[in-house]
């Protein structure tokens, strides 16, 4: 049985950086409405600007991990902060969902005492 071949992401240390990789985008996207280009040169050009939207959305998912979330503020206004986890990420819209939900939903009618009718 052969053997199946894991690709790994390979870091590109001469990567253009966001910046970059936008401005080249524009460039690009200018040259492609223009018409101009033979076919085979719009191809190459559609093609490496595919791949610079991925790094620019590469760079972005990289940034999002790198975010630090303000966990409180002292009496001197020195902020405690905490990395960004996606596991949090997932806990925090969750909790906005539940506060979405909980504020939505119907109560139970109550009587003078605060108890449920039902």
């Amino acid at each position: 049985m052969a053997k199946k071949k894991v690709a790994k992401k390979k870091i590109k240390v001469d990567a253009p950086s966001f910046e970059e990789s936008l401005a080249e985008l524009e460039t690009i996207v200018g040259k492609l409405e223009g018409g101009q280009l033979p076919l085979s040169d719009s191809l190459a050009a559609y093609e490496l600007g595919v791949k610079r939207v991925q790094g620019c959305y590469a760079q972005l998912e990289d940034a999002e991990r790198r975010i630090e979330l303000v966990t409180a503020v002292d009496n001197q206004g020195n902020a405690t902060t905490e990395d960004f986890d996606e596991g949090e990420a997932a806990d925090l819209t969750g909790k906005s969902q539940q506060r979405t939900r909980r504020s939505t939903t119907k109560r139970a009618p109550r009587d003078e005492s605060g108890d449920s009718l039902f």
